[in-house]
């Protein structure tokens, strides 16, 4: 068997896949299945708009992630010991949102909501450290993008799996069955290894908070790479944010809509993820950046010939498929560069850090898209979305030194 597929098969991704479907299943209980739920039970709008507050631990979650790098818990080591008592409280946490009431109690219900996304954030701190202390450079893109996929597979069995569970059984018993879904990242942490850190661990509470930021803005080009972070994907998270009304307003219908970008698009994206991991174990990071993100740019502009020609379900799923692919090796080479660049010693804060900065443009450059859509037409926003990633990629030439190449030989 080549290394290649020694390394695929190994049980360091088996674990990484699983961790990361344990991360995903979560996310959407506080999001849109929680909504369904109070939709159905006739909670108003407004109340409805204000539960996206529940979500503010995935932005805020370096402000604790100190105190995981810092401290250990007596069993199973520093990594799996906080793993297993998080995702034990998760659990326990995702079935008392199934024993709420949204119609008679909403701040009840918000009050459980925000334990599911403070134990779910601070699974993700512990996990991506995880990935980056148990992985070799070298692996780094292909943890990523197995962990990426299972994150999307927990996402839909969450989502998708739960809204359509909820049309044959109360949203009560769905939360029950999404928290015993937990039982794979919990046998997941019992039965990996801990990783070992040869920079050992912080001293102190001081060390543990102050040091991991020092430590980053000492390296040269510091502020250039977390620029970088912010640009990397701008033109495609904002063209991403118009995509449904601009599929709409083109002339598709909303089953088209979902069989083509949805359910199509997903297992594109899973491809793509997965093929963005091999290319990076031969390519090294430094060039997946580079290539990947040409072709999500590429597939960008695909958008604006979609514009130029429109409805056309074949070229819709030409430019589905092209665009979830290249969106995916992107994903798992900006996964892998930021696990590259944390220093093993403060792995969850600065890993935190810096997915906490990753989720920035998502949120306030993709907030004026649609006026920008309103002033452009479709055509022109689309080329400025595909435009817009050239200075992300003009950074790499910048800090090559801090990216890992692939050795000499891939088999």
């Amino acid at each position: 068997m080549s290394s290649l597929a020694r390394t695929v098969f190994s049980g360091r991704m088996l674990v990484a896949l699983l961790m990361g479907f344990s991360s995903g299943l979560p996310l959407l209980l506080t999001g849109s299945v929680l909504q369904a739920w109070m939709t159905r039970e006739g909670v108003d709008l407004g109340t409805i708009g204000l539960f996206a507050l529940v979500g503010l631990p995935y932005t805020l979650k370096f402000l604790w992630a100190p105190l995981l790098d810092r401290f250990s818990l007596p069993l199973l080591g520093r990594r799996r010991g906080w793993l297993l008592l998080i995702q034990a409280s998760l659990m326990v946490s995702i079935a008392a949102l199934g024993w709420t009431h949204p119609a008679q109690s909403p701040l009840i219900v918000a009050v459980v909501a925000w334990l599911v996304t403070f134990f779910s954030s601070s699974q993700d701190i512990v996990i991506d450290a995880y990935r980056r202390e148990a992985l070799s450079d070298r692996e780094l893109g292909l943890g990523a993008s197995l962990y990426v996929n299972g994150y999307r597979v927990g996402m839909l069995l969450a989502s998708g799996g739960g809204l359509i569970m909820a049309d044959f059984m109360p949203f009560s018993a769905v939360y029950q069955i999404m928290a015993v879904g937990m039982l794979a990242g919990i046998l997941t942490t019992l039965f990996a290894p801990e990783p070992e850190v040869a920079e050992g661990v912080p001293a102190s509470l001081h060390e543990a908070v102050i040091q991991p930021f020092t430590d980053y803005f000492r390296r040269h080009h510091a502020l250039l790479v977390l620029l970088f972070i912010l640009l990397y994907k701008v033109g495609d998270t904002m063209a991403s944010n118009m995509t449904t009304p601009f599929y709409l307003d083109i002339g598709f219908s909303m089953t088209e809509i979902g069989a083509v970008v949805k359910l199509f698009g997903f297992w594109a994206t899973i491809i793509g993820g997965f093929l963005g991991g091999i290319l990076i174990l031969r390519m090294g990071i430094y060039r997946a950046l580079w290539g990947f993100g040409i072709l999500q740019a590429l597939s960008t502009a695909g958008f604006a010939v979609l514009a130029d020609v429109g409805y056309s379900l074949p070229l819709l799923a030409a430019v589905i498929a092209f665009e979830n692919l290249s969106g995916g090796m992107g994903t798992a080479a900006f996964v892998a560069f930021m696990a590259s660049i944390t220093n093993r010693k403060f792995t969850a804060t600065q890993y935190a850090l810096l997915s906490s900065l990753m989720g920035i443009p998502r949120v306030i450059v993709a907030a004026p898209t649609g006026y920008m859509a309103e002033s452009f037409g479709w055509f022109s926003f689309f080329v400025f979305c595909a435009l817009i990633a050239i200075p992300g990629l003009l950074l790499l030439r910048r800090f090559r030194g801090w990216l890992v190449e692939p050795p000499a030989h891939a088999d």
